[in-house]
């Protein structure tokens, strides 16, 4: 079924923004032509949230240590803002070159299992059949017969 997530961050500054998922915060990242970077993200979690409001949708990401992940972004001159107890965790918003702000939070709250893993465990074994495995296979058949 699901595979994945992609997410997109909309941006004044787009290189820039690059520039910090592939340089500060080290995503591993795919060049699908021209320089449009698409990065890998660690195992995410989405939640669903009654509103009285307007729907709309929001990112975060989360680390382990939210104060170690303030230190490094100020190593790399960027800001962050002070650290809100949020109960469910420690969050932070990180200020993003283009200007757009990003939230990374500690969390405090159960994590599910990856869903990567879950499909892992769930999918059928495939077996393995190639022409190399048979020809292999033909050659051991015709060695035993010698």
């Amino acid at each position: 079924m699901l595979i994945g997530s992609h997410v997109i961050i909309h941006s004044r500054n787009a290189d820039a923004d690059r520039a910090l998922l592939r340089d500060v915060l080290k995503l591993g990242h795919v060049d699908v032509g021209g320089g449009w970077l698409i990065f890998g993200l660690p195992p995410s979690e989405v939640a669903v949230h009654p509103t009285e409001g307007a729907e709309g949708h929001e990112l975060y990401l989360m680390c382990q240590d939210v104060e170690a992940f303030i230190q490094t972004m100020r190593a790399h001159a960027l800001a962050c803002s002070a650290i809100r107890d949020e109960g469910w965790g420690l969050l932070t918003h990180l200020t993003l070159p283009g200007g757009g702000k990003l939230g990374v939070y500690q969390p405090r709250h159960a994590r599910p299992k990856a869903a990567a893993a879950l499909a892992k465990r769930r999918a059928p074994r495939k077996e393995k059949s190639s022409r190399r495995s048979s020809k292999k296979s033909a050659s051991r058949r015709a060695r035993s017969r010698r």
